[in-house]
């Protein structure tokens, strides 16, 4: 007799790597394109950076449903409220709506998300809300399970008010010493930077000869 088996009860492994970090003017974020489900990839040009409003960004660790399901919830309530008050939500504002929604559902979601980019009034911001629902502000903050492969790589490198193409080649770099250590973070690498004029995506593509060997396709996006 076949044992009692049910698979909706057994747990499924997931994976991915994301990072942000603040510089003078901005903030730039970073994300490997790896979805996992388990040992099988799901998705492999998965785009973990995702737009809140024109200036607000998140990266989205943990279950994807979920936190695509929160992302899409808190970009349409900034959306109205902007279309209310004709002005652009603060990116605190943004990072307090997904604080709200990941503590009072702590329960039911497996979602870790970073919220980071800028407003006039405090500039480039990194906002970290880990697995609970705790929300910190972060100079530099990383997460997902690549996370744990470069804590000591990020706080050798990281320096306080780097310029920004300094801040581009280290989340490059770092993104990229995750998905070659941990098995659920692959794929290419996404950049985004985020200014006052709007964001700025790059894509890195890790080639067979190194993580120094990579090509860049850059293309800018202006706020309206």
């Amino acid at each position: 007799m076949l044992p009692d088996f049910d698979f909706t009860d057994t747990p499924v492994s997931t994976g991915t790597t994301i990072m942000a970090v603040e510089f003078d003017g901005g903030v730039v974020i970073g994300a490997d394109s790896r979805t996992s489900s388990g040992a099988y990839v799901a998705n492999r040009v998965t785009d973990k950076l995702t737009r809140i409003t024109d200036k607000v960004y998140c990266c989205r660790s943990g279950s994807a449903a979920d936190t695509q399901a929160i992302a899409d919830i808190v970009a349409y309530s900034l959306n109205y409220h902007e279309n209310q008050t004709n002005k652009d939500a603060l990116v605190f504002e943004a990072a307090s709506e997904f604080r709200n929604y990941c503590y009072s559902y702590r329960e039911s979601l497996l979602a870790g998300i970073i919220v980071a980019g800028w407003d006039a009034q405090r500039g480039g911001q990194v906002y970290s809300i880990p697995l609970g629902g705790m929300l910190t502000r972060e100079s530099c903050t990383i997460g997902g399970s690549g996370s744990s492969f470069i804590y000591g790589f990020v706080r050798e490198h990281y320096r306080p008010n780097m310029q920004k193409e300094d801040c581009v080649s280290f989340v490059k770099k770092a993104v990229q010493h995750a998905i070659y250590h941990d098995g659920s973070s692959g794929g290419v690498v996404r950049i985004g930077i985020i200014t006052k004029d709007g964001i700025e995506r790059r894509i890195f593509y890790n080639t067979e000869s190194g993580a120094s060997a990579v090509s860049s396709t850059p293309s800018f996006v202006s706020a309206e």
